[in-house]
């Protein structure tokens, strides 16, 4: 496909289970988006959109398919390999924050650095923390950070190693309404900054109108491809 595509998947499958208690998840998705785009994947819970992004973003491995991912094919990778394929490629932003409870906030940004061989990764981790706010935060731990706080230093380990794709599935699906858009708009902005595309899993369409496109999921397939009815400012 054309170079600016950065995720091209083709007949994705997976299931859960075998013979009379075998569940399909994903039924044959196809989809390609291009570098710097904003994809909204929408649609309720256990309409399969969480288990996409979990085989777009080599957290698991599909069932069938084609799935390249920046360049990388995801085709017969064990655990380590998808892990391998991931780094530095692809950064992840969860509702649930999934820091490392016994780092700072700090170290937890300082990880994914010093796994893709950075020189100083904890200089980069720093400026990352200062970009999102928490400059002045860095020695805490995640039990002495709100919520908010949580998610801004998941957004700045996951975007600190400058990874063509940002996954974020329901990541305001923690927080309160106002510091829910507090984060939305943080997130969008750091996008801009760092040219990333953005995959973003949500039930919230008021949410997805803000990216560029909207793919609606039902039951394991893909019903509805659009264009988002408004766009975020640069």
């Amino acid at each position: 496909m054309a170079g600016d595509i950065v995720i091209d998947a083709a007949d994705v499958t997976l299931s859960l289970g075998s013979g009379e208690s075998r569940v399909e998840i994903l039924r044959g998705v196809t989809l390609a988006v291009r570098a710097g785009e904003r994809l909204a994947i929408l649609g309720p819970s256990g309409s399969g959109k969480s288990s996409l992004m979990a085989v777009l973003a080599g957290l698991e491995q599909a069932g069938g398919g084609r799935i390249l991912v920046a360049g990388t094919s995801f085709r017969g990778l064990d655990e380590d390999g998808l892990a391998e394929a991931r780094r530095g490629r692809i950064g992840i932003v969860l509702q649930a924050f999934h820091l490392i409870p016994t780092m700072t906030a700090l170290e937890n940004v300082a990880v994914p650095l010093e796994l893709a061989g950075h020189a100083d990764p904890f200089a980069e981790a720093r400026r990352e923390l200062e970009a999102v706010g928490l400059g002045a935060r860095t020695g805490h731990y995640p039990a002495q950070l709100s919520g908010g706080e949580q998610q801004r230093v998941a957004l700045a380990r996951a975007l600190a190693p400058r990874p063509r794709i940002l996954f974020a599935d329901e990541p305001t699906g923690n927080l309160d309404a106002t510091t829910g858009e507090g984060i939305v708009s943080l997130l969008f902005r750091r996008l801009a900054e760092t040219d990333a595309t953005l995959v973003l899993i949500t039930h919230d369409r008021d949410l997805a109108d803000r990216c560029d496109r909207i793919v609606t999921m039902r039951d394991g397939r893909i019903v509805a491809d659009t264009a988002a009815a408004t766009a975020v400012p640069a």
